[in-house]
């Protein structure tokens, strides 16, 4: 038996761990809120203290876990020590100024407030009822959105997760709105009376519009990749062709995706022109502008949306380049009668008084739990303001053309596409790999040779520069060349953080 002594000091860990069948109390939340808030202002005081990429390998983190959950409770500050100690050593911190693997996602300081707020009310916006604030806010701060962005008053909006999803969500409306196939009422499988669909997006689109086709039913094959030109744009001739060859062989177009700001090369997709082929095809157009949509809060970057006024659809994400933490995908469409037609599916216990008067946000997607996402875009919206969003963006995009004039100068270096928005592709090319054999012009096996060669070199080159966890790159392939890919947008990447990042490249390439 412990004694009185021993029995004392466990009874105050049993509280401080949550004992007995209530909640953490007021104090005590009070006590570790503080020391969060704390620990986080500390974090992005400086996250240069920490690696961009971690030193760890594939198990580490559950090696160092228990294999079974604790039977009794723990204390706050054991997890917390542990979160220290297990989870951010162990962390890629996307919110780390040299940060250029991917496209940016900026945790601010407004947005995670807000996060924090949104995480104490706990609300489920699946009804106006169940959230009347959250739904209202939700239908607002997309407009502001909207506005922002300079598109028509004719779009609707409404928040997802992710633009993967934003996008799933559009090619089902686009489905939908082919209500002679019945798909909401029948399905496709073994229907032999309707023909195969097929969506048409370009070679450079983003892998999701390809997971949509599956996971609508299409399969692989119900998307067609479209050539593109020299800039990586879509060709709208090449789009024609195919679907005229496509219904020519009893296949049924239902869509386009086009693209502002692809993936690999932030390619812009000729918008009027696909547009003028969509309206003349009856065709559902969307169009992805998750990343680079951002920029067009910016009158001399409006260019971008030339035409999606015309789109019957259209995705932004917020947690890429408006600052708000991850996730938060806004999806604007224009017949949202559609979207609802696709989705919606109310059982008795969810309808409600005010069914006829108000938007319930659940009768336009899968989700029925659907998380207050609107309070971290508005917060953000508010704190920052139009001008100072465009200021910020306006910064990333000089800092993109400095660092593509850098890599211009040196003759060790070339870049690999145009610089539009705030991605470059880049690659070294010492002058052992690059010289013609015996001085001579190159014929195309030594061409290819020579990428190959490139190509390897490259590769290692990405594998060292990573490996230091100073800084963080990815890679792509442009016109089969790899390619380094840097891309710039987190709130805290300044100059110097560019120059220092240059000056490792260069280090490590042997090219100073």
């Amino acid at each position: 038996m412990p004694g009185i002594e021993e029995e004392v000091v466990q009874q105050a860990g049993r509280a401080e761990a949550g004992a007995g069948t209530g909640d953490m109390s007021p104090e005590e939340f009070r006590r570790f809120g503080y020391a969060v808030i704390d620990w986080i202002a500390s974090y992005l005081e400086d996250p240069t203290r920490w690696r961009v990429t971690p030193a760890t390998e594939p198990g580490a983190v559950r090696d160092a876990l228990p294999p079974s959950p604790p039977d009794e409770p723990e204390s706050m500050s054991d997890v917390l020590e542990d979160f220290e100690r297990l989870i951010v050593p162990a962390t890629t911190h996307w919110n780390h100024p040299r940060f250029f693997g991917y496209f940016p996602s900026t945790g601010s300081g407004p947005g995670i407030l807000a996060e924090a707020l949104a995480a104490a009310l706990n609300v489920n916006a699946m009804l106006w009822r169940t959230a009347p604030a959250a739904t209202e806010l939700e239908q607002h701060t997309v407009d502001w959105l909207r506005q922002l962005l300079g598109l028509p008053t004719t779009f609707r909006g409404v928040i997802t997760d992710t633009a993967s999803v934003s996008t799933l969500y559009a090619l089902a409306a686009a489905r939908e709105a082919n209500a002679e196939l019945r798909v909401r009422q029948d399905g496709l499988p073994g229907r032999a009376e309707i023909p195969r669909l097929r969506i048409y997006a370009s070679e450079e689109a983003h892998s999701s519009v390809e997971k949509a086709a599956v996971t609508l039913g299409l399969g692989q094959s119900g998307l067609r990749r479209i050539p593109t030109d020299e800039r990586f744009r879509m060709d709208p001739e090449a789009l024609a062709a195919a679907i005229r060859e496509d219904r020519a062989n009893g296949i049924l177009p239902i869509a386009v995706v086009a693209t502002i700001a692809t993936t690999a090369t932030t390619a812009v997709d000729p918008v009027p022109a696909i547009a003028d082929v969509c309206e003349r095809e009856g065709l559902w157009l969307h169009v992805d502008a998750a990343y680079g949509g951002a920029a067009a809060v910016l009158p001399e970057m409006r260019w971008i949306f030339e035409g999606c006024d015309r789109a019957d659809s259209l995705v932004v994400n917020p947690h890429k380049w408006f600052f708000v933490p991850v996730d938060c995908s806004a999806l604007f469409i224009r017949r949202p009668e559609v979207l609802r037609r696709a989705f919606s599916i109310v059982p008795d216990y969810l309808t409600t008084a005010e069914d006829d008067r108000a938007t319930n946000l659940m009768d336009y997607g899968v989700s029925l739990g659907r998380r207050f996402r609107a309070l971290k875009l508005w917060f953000t919206l508010r704190y920052f303001g139009a001008s100072g969003i465009a200021d910020r963006i306006r910064e990333h995009l000089r800092l993109a053309r400095l660092f593509a004039s850098w890599v211009d100068e040196h003759p060790e270096f070339e870049r690999i596409a145009p610089v539009d928005f705030t991605l470059i592709l880049f690659r070294h090319r010492p002058p052992q790999l690059t010289a013609s054999r015996n001085g001579a012009a190159a014929g195309s096996d030594d061409q290819a040779a020579v990428e190959a060669a490139l190509a390897e070199h490259n590769a290692r080159l990405l594998e060292q520069i990573n490996a230091t966890g100073e800084v963080f790159l990815s890679h792509t392939r442009a016109s089969g060349r790899y390619a380094l890919r840097l891309a710039i947008g987190n709130l805290r990447t300044t100059e110097q953080h560019l120059a220092y990042t240059w000056e490792l490249v260069r280090r490590i390439a042997g090219a100073t």
